[in-house]
């Protein structure tokens, strides 16, 4: 592109739109935005394949804002390009119930694609982006007619680069070859604490190299021509994602905070934004000032938009007659469907057969289920054998052979949380991904983002407890149940058996609306005998063995709903007291339970309650109740055979009938 004086006034607009939503609103980082204008108005103008009308159609190119603090470029973009965004969303920046939040939310903001704000999970949210088209691609395009066919852009700063699961993902996607993944690098060499050089002195350009990226570093950011070029030369880069290195000023044009921290996040202050405005060359008296001419260069993106969305159709419509089996998985893949009789072979097991561990009955009922729901992809963070997570059906994702629904994660968790998120808002794709349960500490942070999006991911936490055994308290969670269900919106389901694990897959894959965690056991447990029941799995709580007339109630959650069951009976033979056992393996759906329901499942006249719970009782004290006794491990494990943990730290049919018989 030759640049124009209407390029350099569209930048400026940009960049005055910005500092004057962050002085508006008091609060905001003027700083990177004013930098990154001329990288950002280049791949708005020249390169991003969207249409602002419909910002959810399917082969759009995908923008990702790493680093969520730059959200008032995000908005004057999206203003000016025609997404919806008025002029009074810019000045309503950061208030309450306004359309401009602080950092980018999804849902809130039309053309924002996922939430991003913690450093670093923006850029593994790209790659699973990235991950998701390259699978369509495989899976759906035909020679002739290519239906998915997009970039994905992600922008990132110093501290993305920084924060360990922005390595992650870049490590997987320079393995994956993901060609058609493009990160502009805002290298401005700032943080809150002042110069990079403080803390951050690694060759960034060698560094991606080493990790397979094509790298490409334009000198001046305000360089539009150099900056298009670099773009342009990362869309030729097929075979590898491309790093575009932007050397680029903070809060350009400010006489006084150009290249310093104090830009990075409070507003320039007016008399500041006066000068700044005088070197822009535009109105230093007026506040958000968008001259005609800029509008209408950036609006031409509707018509443009209009028309990439015609020609898909075209191509859509074609590939509808002459495949329409495929156009129909693709619908309902890209709908978030769930294909008709997807759990037609999802196991039953008896009370007769054999113990099994849930991780072993999960990886039964997922592959049984992944036969019948083509859209269901995931993996392990390199545990896929103890997870449980493989699909017998499908093989691996790699960069030759992208139509494989296994992916290989890597020891990489907190990156495989966040690229399953990136996968699921793409469309098309249902992830899910595995751990032990001790290690979601590491991907804590991306679950928290994915239950703040309502997106209905599945994570997999088999080694449920001390009962893990030898490997002792470094690999034994007792926390983290409770960890997990402290994140609001979150399902947090730990089944008793192998039946109540088949119930808790269709229960999380018919959630449409928040994530799921599968607390899975290693040790194997018996299928419980349910012909006395009370009550329905999906509602989180039932009575496994209903009682008339019950002296007490007796609840567990997983492993230890059997011991309870055990207990349950010796207390009646031996001592004539009848106890009914609930089974709860979810806190989350029980409250979403009526009313008559939890009063039916746990009846308020009956105090004498006991909770077994191999995990700390923190919360507990809810359904327990003022009279009742919790039965907890709320202290680290020891090393030694699971059962001899278990009995060692009272989870035992012995201590349950103890407490039982104390009241």
């Amino acid at each position: 592109m030759a640049q124009t004086d209407l390029d350099q006034l569209s930048v400026s607009t940009i960049r005055t739109l910005c500092i004057d939503a962050v002085q508006k609103a008091n609060s905001g980082h003027p700083g990177a935005p004013m930098g990154l204008a001329p990288a950002a108005y280049v791949l708005f103008k020249h390169f991003l394949k969207h249409n602002p009308k419909n910002p959810a159609w399917i082969d759009r190119d995908r923008f990702v804002l790493s680093g969520g603090h730059v959200s008032s470029l995000l908005y004057s973009l999206l203003y000016l390009f025609g997404y919806g965004l008025e002029l009074d969303d810019l000045k309503n920046f950061r208030q309450w119930g306004s359309k401009t939040p602080g950092h980018p939310e999804y849902g809130e903001t039309p053309g924002v694609e996922t939430t991003t704000g913690p450093l670093g999970q923006g850029i593994a949210n790209a790659v699973g982006m990235a991950i998701a088209e390259r699978h369509l691609a495989a899976k759906f395009n035909l020679e002739e007619e290519a239906i998915i066919d997009h970039h994905t852009y992600v922008v990132c700063g110093d501290g993305d680069l920084m924060e360990g699961v922005g390595m992650e993902a870049i490590s997987l996607a320079g393995h994956l070859g993901l060609g058609k993944l493009i990160m502009l690098y805002d290298d401005n060499s700032i943080t809150i604490e002042g110069s990079t050089a403080i803390a951050f002195t690694e060759n960034v350009k060698t560094k991606f190299e080493s990790q397979d990226w094509h790298v490409v570093t334009v000198q001046d950011g305000n360089d539009l021509e150099e900056i298009e070029k670099a773009i342009q030369s990362g869309k030729d880069a097929v075979a590898r994602p491309t790093l575009v290195q932007i050397k680029t000023h903070i809060a350009y044009g400010s006489p006084n905070k150009q290249d310093s921290s104090d830009a990075h996040g409070a507003p320039l202050g007016a008399d500041e934004i006066k000068l700044v405005k005088k070197f822009y060359g535009v109105p230093e008296d007026k506040d958000f000032f968008v001259p005609e001419e800029v509008l209408e260069n950036c609006r031409k993106a509707l018509n443009f938009g209009k028309g990439f969305e015609q020609n898909w159709q075209t191509v859509f419509d074609s590939y509808k007659t002459n495949n329409s089996k495929q156009a129909e998985l693709f619908v309902d893949a890209i709908s978030g469907f769930l294909t008709q009789n997807w759990d037609a072979d999802i196991p039953e097991f008896k009370v007769e057969d054999a113990p099994v561990a849930t991780r072993a009955a999960s990886g039964q009922v997922l592959n049984a289920i992944a036969e019948n729901l083509p859209a269901l992809m995931g993996g392990s963070a390199d545990l896929a054998p103890s997870n449980k997570t493989y699909l017998n059906c499908s093989t691996v994702f790699q960069k030759d052979s992208c139509e494989g629904r296994n992916i290989r994660f890597g020891v990489r968790e907190h990156a495989m949380g966040a690229i399953m998120s990136g996968m699921y808002l793409h469309s098309g794709i249902r992830p899910y991904g595995g751990t032990f349960l001790v290690f979601a500490d590491y991907m804590r942070s991306a679950i928290r983002m994915a239950s703040l999006m309502k997106l209905p991911l599945i994570y997999v936490f088999t080694h449920d407890s001390v009962a893990v055994g030898e490997d002792g308290p470094t690999h034994q969670p007792v926390e983290h149940v409770a960890s997990l269900r402290a994140i609001p919106g979150l399902n947090v389901v730990r089944p008793a058996d192998a039946n109540e694990t088949a119930s808790a897959w269709k229960q999380a894959l018919k959630t449409v609306d928040s994530p799921t965690a599968l607390i899975l056991s290693r040790q194997k447990l018996p299928t419980l005998d349910v012909s006395q029941r009370e009550g329905e799995f999906e509602y989180g709580a039932y009575t496994v063995k209903k009682q008339k007339n019950p002296d007490m109630i007796l609840i567990g959650t997983g492993s230890e709903v059997h011991i309870c069951v055990e207990a349950a009976k010796i207390l009646e033979k031996d001592h004539n007291i009848k106890a009914s056992v609930v089974s709860m393996p979810s806190w989350e759906l029980f409250e979403k339970a009526p009313e008559s329901y939890k009063n039916i499942i746990l009846p308020s006249d009956i105090t004498k309650r006991v909770v077994v719970e191999a995990g700390i009782s923190m919360g507990w004290e809810k359904y327990a109740g003022q009279n009742g006794k919790i039965i907890s491990i709320d202290k680290f494990g020891a090393s030694a055979p699971g059962g001899t943990v278990l009995k060692k730290y009272g989870i035992s049919v012995d201590n349950i009938v103890e407490n039982a018989l104390n009241f």
